[in-house]
């Protein structure tokens, strides 16, 4: 069990340090990563994803609150954008995850391998958004939230792998973008780990020591380190070259998807 514990640990400071720096509440590494350990615990097969999903969400409460506060103590949080976008944000999140709970673990991975894929070209070929581009009017900003509560659901993140490119697209400041995306993670991601653990109170092969679909000693440990580290990385993300450091992070997604696209095939 020590083993798990450590790699928790660690996956805690890392998820912080990357909520902090990129705005991206560091499911996209939490959740391969988690998959991997709990298959080294041998958990059930079936229910791997749905454990490293709803365990992630959880995890991402912590993760964005710790970053946001910090991102607003430096004034690079936008509260109008997040108070317009929660609502819709809730409701998708939270439906999200009633589909997600009925998608075999196989197909869950299939997908993740490929948001991963989108994520790492978007990240490594991004570019900067049009001058005269703005943010759109209340109901198309949350409209948009309903997508971005969806698709943070099915791949157990924090929704800034998504909402820091629509930001700084409509010509939102990318410090900014990376600030007020670390505030809306905190109700996707209460609304996505209310989903999961309802979801999974009824499944009678859940692991000991599960909570639904939460796994709580993996929680405790990324929760524990993740908190500490965000603020490390909310104060880096003004002293470092962003653009620079997410196109090696892209590189590591690919990577990372490579490699589920290759497990589960």
């Amino acid at each position: 069990m020590l083993v798990p514990v450590v790699i928790y640990a660690c996956l805690g400071a890392v998820a912080g340090i990357l909520a902090g720096l990129l705005g991206v509440g560091g499911g996209i590494v939490i959740v391969p990563m988690l998959s991997v350990t709990f298959a080294m615990q041998n958990l059930p097969h079936e229910l791997i994803m749905h454990l490293a999903l709803g365990t992630s969400m959880a995890s991402i409460i912590f993760t964005s609150f710790s970053s946001a506060m910090a991102h607003n103590g430096r004034q690079s949080v936008l509260w109008n954008l997040v108070k317009i976008i929660t609502p819709s944000i809730i409701l998708g999140t939270f439906f999200g995850s009633f589909i997600a709970s009925k998608i075999p673990t196989r197909y869950l991975q299939l997908f993740f391998a490929l948001f991963l894929l989108v994520v790492a070209f978007q990240m490594f070929f991004g570019k900067n958004p049009k001058a005269n581009r703005q943010l759109p009017d209340s109901l198309g900003i949350s409209l948009f939230g309903a997508v971005i509560g969806i698709i943070s659901s099915l791949v157990g993140i924090g929704g800034g792998t998504v909402s820091v490119p629509f930001m700084v697209f409509h010509n939102v400041e990318l410090r900014k973008a990376i600030g007020t995306s670390s505030a809306i993670g905190i109700p996707i991601a209460v609304a996505g780990a209310a989903g999961y653990l309802i979801n999974g109170l009824s499944n009678p092969d859940l692991p000991e020591y599960s909570l639904g679909y939460i796994y709580l000693p993996a929680l405790f440990g990324l929760v524990l380190f993740s908190s500490l580290t965000s603020p490390v990385g909310a104060k880096l993300t003004h002293s470092l070259p962003v653009h620079r450091i997410k196109k090696y992070f892209a590189f590591l997604l690919l990577v990372v998807s490579i490699k589920m696209f290759l497990e589960t095939i």
